[in-house]
């Protein structure tokens, strides 16, 4: 600006700040609102299914209504997922007693003999399902990436959505948020 009369290139640099300061509270005031958004939106319904469970017991949503739980999407060929294991079989441990339940769900492309292995093997204490065709895990929202979990509140709504690895202290905070609710 240095071919400007000093004055114009002073009301020019206000002018820039001051757009700048606009877009920076607009910014401000959208991310305000989409996180009011988030944490004010009513939470969604856990969708009615039945799952399999690998000792034949057939399990619908609604006889998990009053618990707490973690619908878990796995598989035994995901590293994260059975790096992962070992943290749901503590929370299953540590929660259980006071209304906590887990679901582990294997994806359809599992094969049955490997998820009893797996189970058999590792002794989980929780209950395992197939989801031999996927529909399970096409009525969470088409779950195609492992592992997913989802934790349901005692009304049947889900609370928190995980994708991947999740860090343990922020898992078990989630789960005692649901359990005092």
């Amino acid at each position: 600006m240095s071919g400007l009369p000093r004055t114009l290139a002073t009301r020019t640099d206000r002018r820039q700040r001051g757009a700048a300061r606009h877009i920076v509270v607009l910014i401000l005031a959208v991310a305000a609102a989409i996180g009011g958004w988030l944490l004010f939106a009513p939470a969604e319904r856990a969708p009615d299914v039945a799952f399999a469970a690998i000792d034949g017991r057939k399990i619908g949503t609604e006889d998990l209504r009053g618990k707490v739980v973690l619908v878990n999407f796995w598989a035994t060929s995901c590293v994260t997922c059975v790096k992962k294991m070992p943290m749901i079989t503590e929370s299953y441990e540590t929660y259980r007693d006071r209304g906590y339940e887990v679901l582990a769900v294997a994806m359809s492309y599992d094969p049955a003999n490997y998820v009893l292995n797996f189970v058999q093997t590792r002794k989980l204490p929780f209950t395992v399902a197939l989801d031999p065709v996927g529909e399970v895990a096409k009525a969470f929202g088409d779950v195609r990436l492992t592992p997913t979990s989802f934790l349901i509140d005692r009304e049947g709504r889900i609370v928190k959505r995980y994708l991947g690895d999740v860090d343990q202290k922020l898992f078990f905070a989630d789960i005692e948020r649901a359990l005092a609710s």
